[in-house]
């Protein structure tokens, strides 16, 4: 069984890598440290909702889009 956590970090890391942009750059403009967003993207770390909604400003898609990506 896949954790939901991991499903959507699997998402966030494929739109920051479609934008070739790296951890530093989205954990900087998302006001994160890179080490936590690394753990989120990997699916070690449940994000709030707040920070959720941080990563996805940064990554400039929308918190739908991205449960979106992981209902499908």
């Amino acid at each position: 069984m896949v954790l939901l956590r991991r499903m959507i970090g699997d998402v966030l890391r494929r739109h920051r890598l479609r934008q070739s942009r790296t951890l530093r750059d989205v954990s900087v403009a998302a006001g994160v440290s890179l080490g936590y967003l690394s753990e989120v993207e990997r699916g070690r770390k449940e994000a709030s909702i707040e920070l959720l909604a941080a990563i996805c400003g940064a990554l400039e898609v929308s918190l739908a889009e991205v449960l979106h990506g992981v209902s499908e």
